[in-house]
């Protein structure tokens, strides 16, 4: 509960455990064994921040988060506890407004972000690539950009490295040698991501992440609810929203400096799903995070089951603690309780490792920092009720929710034009123009083909002409030649006859000479 500038935590025998609100963006950890009482404290803190106008985001793992929209259920048990803490006259049974997320698109609002908006830097961080197959997916995010092709779900991506692939040879001298090998790892490592979801997540349109930093009409901030019961089964997709939010979280938050209340709130429920066999460059980008993003106005907490869950390096970057009960039957258990015992400012009136296995539900020992950034004694503390609901909401909660918020625009995909259609444009063009020049190939062969049988045909014909010709010609030669054989015998015989009647008029006048000369002498 908020009140006077802080959150109200609980009691600590007669005094009140109060959170001074400009110190929330401190980070702090909430923690303790199953049943203990974690998920309520986390809800208290929420309903908090959102009475002071700060937006929160919650992940919400068992599926009981969601209960924050709906008002509590009064009980006798309730009843003592509000008399118990003094809330008569403050406490009332009520819901908080909220936005419903859900990365599968089930339960909530999707939760998109584009390829690009990952970058190959944080995803090949994530598959967990080498440097050689780093190196690669940067050759394919720059061919993308160069040609102006958008990366914006897996199937452009995956369009993407199928032609760097096919054109690698083109690609070579312009930008550095592609393995087919490095190629091949970095297609085969997208295969759990997508079986995981990735093809939901990865898409248009993508989320804004300053819807985040929304309050409602009647000044408390927006709970921003994340179904993660899905999720966190799917480390691999998990990973990779986690990865994108912070990302986007510094490159959208300006420097703030310390602020009289955070701008927006983190809970990271069951966090030892998060780092357990999570991808190296997670916990660094986590690490990160917390140690810069207080200055940016956020506040991050992380509730699980043991302190030593959380990384060293983050855990020693978050200053507001609250551990509930821990149970130590084993060496590793009893050491886990020493250790978070010693995280505590001492307080003399108990020792910490006992109490630890003391408390009850509903109990925690807390240290939080003062309005100076003093940690505080450790305090045992019965930690106030939620004034939501204790259990799940209703799912015709959930749809007026969903309804209300105005984050419909996320609902529905978008299939924008991107690399994958301008691809498959380039290939369908590619085919069309290869039938266009195999058409016209087939054409001047059949063309070539048609000139070859008419210059055939046609010499064909020529040379039937000229035989023709030819033998015309020897007709025509053989009939002159009978008939200048013919002429020459006519001449012949005409000579002959000629010859004769000369002979024989010559042999006339021949005789009359003679025969006259003969019979005048006489005379």
């Amino acid at each position: 509960m908020y009140t006077d500038g802080a959150l109200y935590l609980g009691l600590a025998g007669e005094t009140r455990v109060t959170m001074p609100l400009n110190m929330c963006n401190r980070h702090g950890l909430i923690a303790g064994a199953s049943g203990t009482g974690k998920t309520i404290t986390m809800k208290v803190m929420a309903e908090s921040f959102s009475d002071a106008g700060v937006p929160v985001f919650l992940c919400d793992v068992k599926g009981d988060v969601s209960g924050i929209a709906e008002p509590g259920a009064q009980s006798a048990g309730m009843e003592k506890r509000i008399d118990k803490f003094g809330l008569r006259t403050s406490f009332s049974y009520r819901g908080y407004p909220v936005s419903f997320w859900d990365i599968y698109q089930e339960k909530g609002h999707p939760v998109r972000c584009t390829v690009s908006d990952m970058g190959p830097d944080l995803l090949s961080r994530l598959l967990g690539l080498s440097p050689a197959q780093q190196g690669v997916l940067d050759i394919v995010f720059k061919i993308a950009d160069d040609r102006g092709l958008l990366l914006l779900d897996m199937k452009d991506l995956r369009a993407m490295l199928g032609y760097v692939g096919e054109h690698r040879e083109e690609f070579i001298t312009t930008y550095g040698n592609i393995s087919v090998q490095s190629l091949g790892a970095v297609v085969r490592s997208l295969l759990p991501l997508e079986r995981q979801g990735g093809g939901l997540f990865f898409g248009e349109p993508d989320l804004d992440i300053r819807d985040w930093f929304r309050t409602a009409p009647d000044g408390r901030g927006v709970v921003n609810v994340l179904d993660c019961v899905k999720l966190v089964q799917n480390p691999a997709l998990y990973a990779s929203f986690l990865l994108w939010m912070l990302s986007e979280l510094f490159e959208v938050l300006p420097e703030a400096g310390d602020l009289d209340k955070p701008k927006l709130v983190f809970f990271f429920d069951e966090a030892h799903m998060l780092f357990a066999d999570a991808p190296k460059a997670l916990v660094q980008k986590i690490e990160q995070v917390v140690k810069l993003i207080r200055s940016k106005g956020v506040g991050i907490y992380f509730v699980s089951q043991s302190p030593s869950d959380i990384p060293d390096s983050v855990l020693a970057q978050l200053s507001n603690r609250v551990q509930h009960a821990l149970r130590a039957y084993t060496p590793a258990e009893q050491k886990a309780v020493k250790a978070a015992a010693q995280a505590f400012r001492e307080n003399p009136a108990f020792k910490a490792a006992d109490v630890i296995m003391e408390l009850g539900v509903g109990e925690a020992l807390v240290s939080v920092l003062d309005e100076e950034g003093v940690p505080g004694m450790v305090q045992r503390t019965a930690i106030v009720c939620p004034q939501s609901l204790m259990a799940p909401a209703q799912e015709s909660t959930r749809r007026s929710a969903l309804a209300g918020d105005g984050m419909e625009k996320y609902d529905k995909g978008v299939d924008s034009e991107s690399a994958y259609e301008m691809l498959q444009e380039e290939q369908a063009q590619a085919k069309k123009q290869a039938a266009l020049d195999a058409e016209r190939e087939a054409f001047e062969k059949e063309k070539a083909a048609f000139e070859a049988q008419k210059a055939k045909e046609e010499e064909a014909a020529r040379k039937k002409a000229e035989k023709e010709a030819e033998a015309q010609r020897k007709k025509l030669e053989k009939a002159l030649e009978r008939e200048e054989a013919q002429r020459q015998r006519a001449a012949e015989r005409r000579k002959a006859q000629l010859e004769r009647q000369l002979i024989n008029t010559g042999a006339q006048v021949l005789r009359r000479g003679l025969l006259g000369t003969l019979f005048g002498g006489k005379k």
